[in-house]
């Protein structure tokens, strides 16, 4: 799993280093790297890729897209860690975007990686017929704005020391992380041009994935400690955090995402060993340290 990870990690940040490096100089540019690279471990376009493999879909296509999507991630980090918002001084190990180049640097990095993310996708770069990537601009704009990862860090924030019930808690890791995988799930559905039922499905095995990402990731902040994590752990609790670890506890939720596993597994069970990457991802997901 490190190995395909190490693997799509270096194209991609080889892509993403080229595309940027083209580009005319600006001084947001380094805050843009700072944020962008070396990028974490891109468990994003790990599933893309996964999913992609269902459909035969070219590989060098599908990190041109994970790459945009990479842009997205990074840009939500950097405004996650702002004062304003979560207040991390430590992000993948060293200090975040904000601490480095001061907090209005950070905010102006994080715009430009997220429009950065929809100049990928409708760049030349990427071989693919212009109706199709309208779609995945439009499907990658609502996974990111109120709809998707923005409306989720709202409520986070929102949520934070008041007693918050199971659907609401479920709705916003949705929102906050889940809606970024469902791009990535739905984008070679996309790319082949399947039917709307179809696109949905993926979405659905997308927001599945990003909910068991998110409690992964709750997970970690419980048991973990900040230098294996690369951040700060333990601030979900002194936040008063509504999470489902928070609310049913931390067996049960081990119990909630052995369940994701297996209903995403059932629902991909059609497509024989093709589907046999995407259960090792999900293994990866639930059991990472970081």
């Amino acid at each position: 799993m490190k190995k395909q990870l190490n693997k799509i990690a270096k194209d991609t940040n080889i892509f993403l280093k080229k595309y940027i490096n083209s580009q005319k100089y600006s001084q947001l540019m380094s805050p843009m790297k700072y944020g962008l690279f070396p990028g974490g471990k891109k468990i994003r376009s790990k599933i893309l890729i996964d999913l992609g493999s269902l459909f035969s879909i070219d590989y060098k296509t599908l990190i041109i897209v994970g790459s945009a999507v990479e842009c997205i991630h990074a840009y939500s980090l950097i405004h996650d860690d702002l004062p304003c918002m979560d207040d991390d001084d430590i992000r993948r190990g060293k200090p975040s975007a904000h601490i480095k180049f001061g907090e209005s640097t950070a905010v102006l990095a994080g715009n430009s990686l997220l429009t950065l993310a929809f100049e990928i996708l409708s760049s030349p770069k990427l071989k693919l017929n212009e109706k199709i990537k309208i779609n995945l601009i439009k499907k990658l704009s609502e996974c990111s704005g109120h709809l998707g990862i923005a409306g989720g860090q709202y409520l986070d924030l929102s949520y934070e020391r008041k007693k918050i019930s199971r659907n609401k808690i479920l709705e916003m890791e949705i929102k906050k992380t889940g809606m970024l995988f469902s791009f990535c799930c739905a984008a070679p559905a996309i790319i082949k041009k399947k039917t709307i039922q179809e696109i949905k499905f993926f979405e659905n095995i997308g927001s599945k994935i990003g909910l068991l990402f998110q409690i992964a990731d709750d997970l970690i902040d419980l048991k973990s400690n900040s230098k294996e994590a690369g951040k700060k752990t333990g601030k979900d609790q002194k936040k008063g955090k509504a999470t489902l670890i928070n609310l049913i506890g931390y067996d049960d939720s081990l119990k909630y995402c052995d369940k994701i596993i297996k209903d995403i597994n059932k629902n991909l069970r059609k497509y024989g060993s093709r589907s046999e990457k995407i259960n090792e991802t999900l293994g990866y997901i639930l059991n990472r340290k970081k």
